[in-house]
């Protein structure tokens, strides 16, 4: 009984993260999509990632309080701390619009920020998967993910290959690249996420 108890903890809040992060996701792309007051864009975004801050210390309370956990107590950390990490670097970009006074977006970022959500929408679904002990199903996912971190990558080629050959402004292409670099930076945390669930399949 208590250990189906601790199983629920523990499973029950990597759901809540994994769905906290996608709506993130969400509206990160739809304010990229549609960028209006940047500011209300941050805020919201950091209001989820207190949401996400929530959700990781009670994962990291209920570890330290539980002998026998559902998961090897290190990926359970580890993967407590790796979706926590996907969210942080979300709002730290989102926060970049507002500091650097960003007043629209391009066709790349519109396209990292699509990217984005679906390695995270693969996230959730082999979170779900891992719930409900179909640990066969997670690995369709998790390769997807390195597939669209492979995306990210080439999009930073093009993106950053375009901005140094069409912008003659410096502030602007300082901007622009570190935006650029953020976005690509939120997909290599998703892979990270992705090897944590490698591992967990391999241990069964």
């Amino acid at each position: 009984m208590f250990l189906k108890k601790s199983k629920e903890i523990f499973f029950e809040h990597f759901i809540l993260v994994a769905n906290n992060i996608l709506t993130a996701a969400g509206i990160f792309r739809e304010n990229i999509n549609n960028l209006g007051c940047t500011e209300e864009f941050a805020l919201r975004i950091k209001a989820l990632e207190n949401k996400g801050d929530q959700y990781t210390h009670e994962i990291i309370l209920a570890l330290n309080k539980t002998f026998i956990t559902p998961l090897e107590r290190e990926d359970i950390l580890g993967l407590t701390i790796k979706l926590d990490d996907v969210l942080d670097i979300i709002e730290a970009c989102t926060w970049r619009f507002e500091l650097f006074n960003i007043k629209e977006t391009d066709e790349y970022m519109k396209l990292f920020a699509k990217n984005i959500e679906s390695c995270i929408q693969e996230i959730v679904s082999a979170i779900n998967n891992l719930v409900n002990n179909k640990i066969k199903e997670i690995s369709k996912h998790t390769h997807r993910i390195n597939d669209l971190e492979k995306v990210a990558d080439d999009l930073l080629r093009d993106s950053l290959k375009t901005l140094f050959c069409d912008c003659n402004n410096p502030i602007e292409i300082i901007k622009k690249k570190e935006i650029y670099n953020m976005m690509e930076e939120i997909t290599d945390e998703c892979e990270d996420v992705a090897d944590i669930l490698e591992r967990i399949i391999m241990r069964h």
